[in-house]
């Protein structure tokens, strides 16, 4: 599966990638699991690290997910692109320097490091610009940032559902235009064997 995966990114890249069935099914594995909301600061194993598994916040589900999707590591990933491109990252925390514990966990970074992998879709009110296994990020309340991925589920009006976990555990919501949107991203990690 992720050969041909491979090949099709191989062959097409203009084409944006289809739905991700891999993505989808990693992701909804994360609604059984009992999980705690829990943002604090934790020393973390580097690469591969995560933070005990009975808690996580919203990084978190989109973390997990990517590793039992494709085995792809976004603590490696954004540590990587942060420290050769320091500057190009948010300073909303007063670092001078990358954190390999926390920088992955932080909305604004994975926002950052899709933009700047070329996974920006752009932000949009339209439902048929959605497909199973994008990522959306927003702002609730105007300024508390959130993540989560579409799910291949919708709600009655048609409006895709997205997994996150926005404080009770990982959930399957109608969320998608329920706070202010600020990226929309169609990220499929190339596969290194």
């Amino acid at each position: 599966m992720r050969i041909l995966l491979g090949l099709i990114l191989l062959l097409s890249p203009a084409v944006p990638a289809l739905a991700d069935e891999a993505l989808v099914n990693a992701a909804q594995e994360r609604l059984k699991q009992r999980v705690t909301y829990n943002g604090a600061y934790i020393k973390l194993d580097y690469p591969g690290g995560d933070v005990p598994a009975n808690i996580g916040v919203c990084t978190d589900v989109i973390i997990r997910s990517y590793r039992a999707a494709y085995g792809f590591d976004f603590q490696k990933a954004v540590h990587e692109d942060m420290k050769a491109n320091f500057s190009a990252y948010p300073k909303n925390w007063g670092l001078t320097r990358t954190d390999k514990n926390i920088d992955h966990r932080r909305v604004p970074n994975l926002e950052t490091y899709m933009r700047r992998q070329g996974a920006s879709l752009g932000v949009s009110r339209a439902v048929k610009d959605f497909q199973p296994g994008d990522i959306v990020s927003w702002r609730i309340a105007g300024r508390l940032p959130h993540i989560g991925i579409v799910s291949d589920r919708k709600a009655r009006d048609g409006t895709p559902l997205i997994i996150h976990n926005v404080g009770a555990g990982p959930k399957e919501e109608d969320v998608l235009f329920a706070y202010k949107m600020t990226g929309h991203f169609r990220f499929i990690p190339k596969i290194k064997d």
